[in-house]
Protein backbone atom coordinates (compact mmCIF):
# COMPACT_ATOMS: atom_id res chain seq x y z
CA UNK A 1 0.00 0.00 0.00
CA UNK A 2 1.12 3.87 -0.92
CA UNK A 3 1.29 5.97 1.79
CA UNK A 4 0.39 3.91 4.65
CA UNK A 5 2.03 3.59 8.10
CA UNK A 6 1.49 0.47 10.27
CA UNK A 7 0.16 0.77 13.70
CA UNK A 8 0.65 -2.05 16.07
CA UNK A 9 -0.33 -3.09 19.37
CA UNK A 10 -3.28 -3.42 20.95
CA UNK A 11 -3.85 -0.35 23.00
CA UNK A 12 -2.40 1.63 19.90
CA UNK A 13 -4.87 0.10 17.72
CA UNK A 14 -7.72 0.42 20.08
CA UNK A 15 -7.18 4.54 20.56
CA UNK A 16 -6.68 4.74 16.56
CA UNK A 17 -9.86 2.84 15.45
CA UNK A 18 -11.53 4.91 18.43
CA UNK A 19 -9.70 8.78 17.86
CA UNK A 20 -9.26 8.60 14.17
CA UNK A 21 -11.45 5.87 12.66
CA UNK A 22 -11.69 7.36 8.98
CA UNK A 23 -7.27 6.67 9.21
CA UNK A 24 -7.47 2.81 9.46
CA UNK A 25 -7.78 1.00 6.14
CA UNK A 26 -7.01 -2.13 7.16
CA UNK A 27 -7.18 -4.29 10.32
CA UNK A 28 -5.02 -7.29 10.74
CA UNK A 29 -5.27 -10.18 13.48
CA UNK A 30 -3.34 -13.14 13.89
CA UNK A 31 -4.36 -16.46 12.81
CA UNK A 32 -5.49 -18.44 16.23
CA UNK A 33 -5.34 -15.64 18.92
CA UNK A 34 -8.48 -15.14 20.84
CA UNK A 35 -8.70 -13.18 23.88
CA UNK A 36 -10.80 -10.35 25.16
CA UNK A 37 -8.66 -7.27 24.82
CA UNK A 38 -8.48 -8.55 20.73
CA UNK A 39 -11.65 -9.10 20.48
CA UNK A 40 -12.93 -5.65 21.80
CA UNK A 41 -10.75 -4.34 19.04
CA UNK A 42 -12.36 -6.51 16.45
CA UNK A 43 -15.70 -5.39 17.66
CA UNK A 44 -14.64 -1.41 17.11
CA UNK A 45 -13.52 -2.31 13.73
CA UNK A 46 -16.54 -3.87 12.83
CA UNK A 47 -18.46 -1.10 14.04
CA UNK A 48 -16.95 1.27 12.04
CA UNK A 49 -17.07 -0.48 8.42
CA UNK A 50 -13.17 -1.58 8.26
CA UNK A 51 -12.27 -4.64 6.79
CA UNK A 52 -10.27 -7.13 8.55
CA UNK A 53 -8.47 -10.51 7.79
CA UNK A 54 -7.38 -13.04 9.65
CA UNK A 55 -3.10 -14.23 8.78
CA UNK A 56 -0.56 -16.17 10.07
CA UNK A 57 1.88 -14.52 12.70
CA UNK A 58 4.45 -14.67 10.26
CA UNK A 59 2.96 -11.91 8.43
CA UNK A 60 2.46 -10.39 10.92
CA UNK A 61 5.68 -10.39 12.24
CA UNK A 62 7.16 -9.49 8.52
CA UNK A 63 4.59 -6.31 8.65
CA UNK A 64 6.03 -4.51 11.66
CA UNK A 65 9.35 -4.23 13.67
CA UNK A 66 8.47 -4.94 17.28
CA UNK A 67 5.98 -6.94 19.31
CA UNK A 68 2.51 -6.75 17.80
CA UNK A 69 0.34 -8.17 20.17
CA UNK A 70 -1.59 -10.55 17.50
CA UNK A 71 -2.67 -7.07 15.95
CA UNK A 72 -1.56 -4.37 12.84
CA UNK A 73 -3.31 -1.71 11.45
CA UNK A 74 -2.25 -0.05 7.67
CA UNK A 75 -3.42 3.75 7.83
CA UNK A 76 -3.31 7.36 6.88
CA UNK A 77 -0.11 8.61 8.36
CA UNK A 78 -0.99 10.63 11.35
CA UNK A 79 0.51 14.22 10.20
CA UNK A 80 2.01 16.41 13.08
CA UNK A 81 0.90 19.83 13.46
CA UNK A 82 2.36 23.40 12.61
CA UNK A 83 2.97 26.48 13.80
CA UNK A 84 -0.06 27.94 12.69
CA UNK A 85 -1.98 25.19 15.47
CA UNK A 86 0.25 26.00 18.21
CA UNK A 87 -0.59 30.05 17.56
CA UNK A 88 -4.55 29.09 17.50
CA UNK A 89 -3.79 26.54 20.77
CA UNK A 90 -2.07 29.47 22.68
CA UNK A 91 -4.99 31.93 21.67
CA UNK A 92 -7.75 29.91 22.62
CA UNK A 93 -6.26 28.32 26.20
CA UNK A 94 -8.56 29.43 29.14
CA UNK A 95 -5.50 28.15 31.37
CA UNK A 96 -1.94 28.80 31.67
CA UNK A 97 -0.16 26.96 28.44
CA UNK A 98 1.51 24.01 29.72
CA UNK A 99 4.35 23.18 26.88
CA UNK A 100 6.67 20.23 26.15
CA UNK A 101 9.92 21.12 24.05
CA UNK A 102 12.32 18.65 22.29
CA UNK A 103 15.10 19.59 21.31
CA UNK A 104 16.49 17.00 18.50
CA UNK A 105 15.31 13.80 19.90
CA UNK A 106 16.15 11.16 17.53
CA UNK A 107 15.03 7.74 19.00
CA UNK A 108 11.37 7.30 18.28
CA UNK A 109 11.10 5.18 21.90
CA UNK A 110 12.32 7.92 23.30
CA UNK A 111 9.43 10.25 21.26
CA UNK A 112 6.78 7.91 21.64
CA UNK A 113 7.58 7.81 25.62
CA UNK A 114 7.67 11.44 25.80
CA UNK A 115 4.43 11.47 24.37
CA UNK A 116 2.94 9.52 26.68
CA UNK A 117 4.18 11.10 29.36
CA UNK A 118 3.51 14.23 28.57
CA UNK A 119 -0.26 13.21 27.65
CA UNK A 120 -0.02 11.46 31.75
CA UNK A 121 1.19 14.97 32.87
CA UNK A 122 -1.70 17.28 31.14
CA UNK A 123 0.43 18.87 28.88
CA UNK A 124 -1.48 21.10 25.67
CA UNK A 125 1.35 20.11 22.94
CA UNK A 126 4.54 18.48 22.20
CA UNK A 127 7.08 20.41 20.21
CA UNK A 128 9.98 19.78 18.04
CA UNK A 129 12.08 20.95 15.25
CA UNK A 130 11.39 19.23 11.86
CA UNK A 131 15.09 18.48 11.35
CA UNK A 132 17.59 16.17 13.27
CA UNK A 133 14.15 14.52 15.06
CA UNK A 134 12.50 11.77 15.37
CA UNK A 135 8.72 12.32 13.82
CA UNK A 136 5.78 10.05 14.45
CA UNK A 137 6.02 6.74 12.96
CA UNK A 138 4.64 3.12 13.81
CA UNK A 139 7.24 3.01 16.64
CA UNK A 140 6.20 5.94 18.00
CA UNK A 141 2.56 5.05 18.32
CA UNK A 142 3.20 1.61 20.08
CA UNK A 143 5.82 2.70 22.64
CA UNK A 144 3.22 6.06 23.16
CA UNK A 145 0.08 3.17 23.54
CA UNK A 146 -2.56 5.98 22.13
CA UNK A 147 -0.94 9.43 22.82
CA UNK A 148 0.31 9.77 19.72
CA UNK A 149 -3.26 10.10 18.53
CA UNK A 150 -4.12 12.05 21.77
CA UNK A 151 -1.27 14.68 22.14
CA UNK A 152 -0.53 17.27 19.93
CA UNK A 153 2.56 16.92 18.16
CA UNK A 154 4.16 20.36 16.60
CA UNK A 155 6.78 20.25 14.09
CA UNK A 156 8.83 23.47 13.68
CA UNK A 157 10.77 25.04 11.49
CA UNK A 158 13.11 27.08 12.86
CA UNK A 159 13.18 26.02 17.31
CA UNK A 160 14.63 29.32 18.15
CA UNK A 161 12.01 31.77 16.50
CA UNK A 162 9.31 29.66 17.85
CA UNK A 163 10.78 30.26 20.73
CA UNK A 164 10.75 33.55 20.59
CA UNK A 165 7.46 33.67 19.86
CA UNK A 166 6.10 31.80 22.29
CA UNK A 167 7.96 34.37 24.67
CA UNK A 168 6.17 37.09 23.23
CA UNK A 169 3.09 35.68 23.84
CA UNK A 170 3.70 35.43 27.41
CA UNK A 171 5.13 31.70 27.70
CA UNK A 172 8.40 31.06 30.49
CA UNK A 173 10.81 29.43 28.75
CA UNK A 174 12.97 26.64 30.76
CA UNK A 175 15.12 24.79 29.53
CA UNK A 176 16.99 21.53 31.43
CA UNK A 177 20.65 21.63 31.58
CA UNK A 178 23.98 19.61 33.99
CA UNK A 179 25.55 23.02 34.66
CA UNK A 180 22.47 24.99 35.73
CA UNK A 181 22.60 26.23 39.34
CA UNK A 182 19.11 26.25 40.46
CA UNK A 183 17.27 22.52 40.62
CA UNK A 184 14.09 22.20 38.96
CA UNK A 185 12.45 22.51 42.29
CA UNK A 186 13.37 25.91 43.32
CA UNK A 187 11.78 27.56 40.03
CA UNK A 188 8.60 28.80 39.55
CA UNK A 189 6.15 26.50 36.79
CA UNK A 190 3.05 27.60 37.53
CA UNK A 191 2.04 30.10 34.84
CA UNK A 192 2.52 29.46 31.36
CA UNK A 193 5.70 27.40 30.57
CA UNK A 194 7.21 25.52 28.01
CA UNK A 195 9.86 23.14 29.33
CA UNK A 196 13.08 21.91 27.12
CA UNK A 197 14.20 18.55 26.87
CA UNK A 198 18.00 18.53 25.27
CA UNK A 199 18.68 15.50 22.41
CA UNK A 200 19.64 12.06 23.79
CA UNK A 201 23.43 12.77 25.41
CA UNK A 202 24.16 16.29 23.80
CA UNK A 203 21.34 17.94 25.09
CA UNK A 204 19.98 21.40 23.95
CA UNK A 205 21.73 23.05 21.25
CA UNK A 206 23.37 26.46 21.47
CA UNK A 207 21.19 29.00 19.82
CA UNK A 208 18.22 26.52 22.18
CA UNK A 209 20.09 27.26 25.36
CA UNK A 210 20.26 31.20 24.74
CA UNK A 211 16.56 31.40 24.01
CA UNK A 212 15.99 29.96 27.38
CA UNK A 213 14.72 31.83 29.61
CA UNK A 214 15.66 29.91 32.50
CA UNK A 215 17.71 26.79 33.10
CA UNK A 216 17.07 24.12 35.53
CA UNK A 217 18.66 20.62 36.02
CA UNK A 218 17.50 17.54 37.86
CA UNK A 219 19.21 16.76 41.10
CA UNK A 220 21.13 13.84 40.90
CA UNK A 221 22.26 11.46 43.92
CA UNK A 222 24.01 8.85 42.94
CA UNK A 223 26.78 8.26 40.26
CA UNK A 224 24.99 8.36 37.10
CA UNK A 225 25.25 12.08 35.74
CA UNK A 226 21.85 12.15 33.63
CA UNK A 227 18.76 10.51 33.06
CA UNK A 228 16.96 9.06 29.69
CA UNK A 229 15.21 11.60 28.09
CA UNK A 230 11.86 10.70 28.69
CA UNK A 231 12.60 9.46 32.33
CA UNK A 232 13.59 13.32 32.75
CA UNK A 233 10.76 15.16 31.12
CA UNK A 234 8.77 12.63 33.83
CA UNK A 235 10.41 14.37 36.36
CA UNK A 236 10.64 17.52 35.42
CA UNK A 237 6.44 17.74 34.26
CA UNK A 238 5.36 16.25 37.24
CA UNK A 239 7.20 18.73 39.45
CA UNK A 240 5.26 21.36 37.01
CA UNK A 241 2.29 19.35 37.56
CA UNK A 242 2.63 19.61 41.43
CA UNK A 243 3.28 23.20 41.43
CA UNK A 244 0.06 23.91 39.05
CA UNK A 245 -2.07 21.69 41.20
Amino acid sequence: MANVEYVFGIHAVQTKLQRNPERVQEVWFQEGREDQRLNQVKGLADEQGIECQIMPRRELDNKVKGRHQGVVAACTPNPAKDEGFLKDLLENLQVPAFLLILDGVTDPHNLGACLRTADAAGVHAVIAPKDKSASLNSTVSKVACGAAETMPFVQVTNLARCLKSLQDAGVWITGTAGEATQHIHQVDLKGPVALIMGAEGDGMRRLTREGCDQLVKIPMAGEVSSLNVSVAAGVCLFEAVRQRT
